[in-house]
């Protein structure tokens, strides 16, 4: 590969990472405490990037001008194959990817973050007074499955996710991570009633409603059964996951 080559694809691929980390697409990939740090890694690849184009100019300007390369028959060679590999960077890196979602949750098994078993241990805390609770769904399943006290059996709570159909049912779930994409692991409801069978995967909605007590269980994968009080589809939020 040839180094003007080299030096417009650390320009994009620098560029790219500020983009994204300036329009929030880089929530999809990994948490937010990483956005100064993508943003650190693009400014440098765009500096070196243009240093480098900045001083391959001067070099050239200097030099003599070389001989036009010829192949015998009086046509230079083309250098349209090295300019090609921009194709892919551009498609990748500017055109960003959906976040994980239905799919994702099919392929991977749901499970309690380990965080639950340490707080049932000390035991979690009261939530707070008024109906509905808004909960995260990694922390209604936390209580179901872990808190031997029950504070969830009785109360309205209000939980956001996706919809996702599975073996007949239909599942409320949210992707879990601790540092990036790569580590996402499922959390999930099971919805009762049948009020979101007619829904897309994927879609986002807002529902409240109670647990069914003893439902989350190492059986089932800690999926508690949810009776829906209310049920509405909302926008998905600009950062999918939960941490």
């Amino acid at each position: 590969m040839k180094r003007e080559t080299q030096n417009i694809l650390l320009l994009l691929l620098g560029g790219a990472l500020i983009k994204i980390a300036v329009n929030g697409d880089y929530l999809r990939y990994v948490k937010p405490a990483q956005q100064p740090w993508i943003i650190a890694g693009g400014a440098v690849m765009v500096l070196l990037g243009a240093v480098a184009i900045v001083r391959d100019l001067l070099a050239a300007r200097a030099a003599p001008a070389p001989a036009s390369p010829d192949d015998g028959h009086g046509h230079a060679h083309s250098a349209r194959p090295a300019w090609l590999l921009l194709v892919p960077v551009l498609a990748v890196f500017l055109v960003a990817p959906p976040a994980l979602g239905a799919d994702s949750v099919i392929r991977t098994e749901a499970r309690v973050p380990a965080s639950a078993a340490a707080a049932n241990a000390a035991s979690f805390p009261p939530l707070p007074a008024g109906d509905p609770v808004p909960l995260a769904v990694n922390e209604f399943v936390s209580r179901a499955g872990w808190d031997a006290a029950g504070t969830l059996n009785g109360r309205t709570v209000a939980l956001t996710g996706f919809v996702v159909h599975n073996d007949g049912g239909t599942l409320l779930a949210r992707l879990v991570i601790s540092c990036c994409a790569a580590d996402a692991f499922p959390v999930t409801v099971r919805l009762r009633g049948g009020e979101a069978d007619h829904l897309a995967s994927d879609a986002w909605i807002r529902v409240t409603g109670q647990v069914v007590p003893g439902t989350a269980t190492r059986a089932n994968s800690y999926t508690p059964d949810f009776t829906p009080a209310s049920l509405a589809t909302v926008p998905a939020p600009k950062d999918p996951y939960e941490y």
